[in-house]
């Protein structure tokens, strides 16, 4: 089975901001466990957390994603 890429970049983004999980837990009043999770790319949050989490770090709620598409072409993937 293959490992799926990266869907966030929420871990990147904290340290360009110089911040930490446990900073974004607080600030969103979330388990640190939880974004945790979502800076491992483990489990992801829901668009309107994302929306809250690019105001809170200010920044375009692109930022906070990785590209779907590679090398110009759009990947999709088939599931029964």
């Amino acid at each position: 089975m293959e490992k799926m890429k990266d869907i966030n970049r929420i871990k990147v983004v904290l340290v360009e901001k110089k911040r930490t999980n446990k900073w974004l837990a607080q600030q969103l009043g979330k388990d640190p466990a939880t974004v945790s999770k979502w800076c491992t790319n483990t489990s992801q949050p829901g668009l309107e957390t994302l929306l809250e989490i690019a105001r809170v770090l200010e920044v375009d709620i692109k930022e906070l994603l990785n590209s779907s598409l590679e090398n110009g072409v759009q990947m999709v993937r088939l599931v029964k």
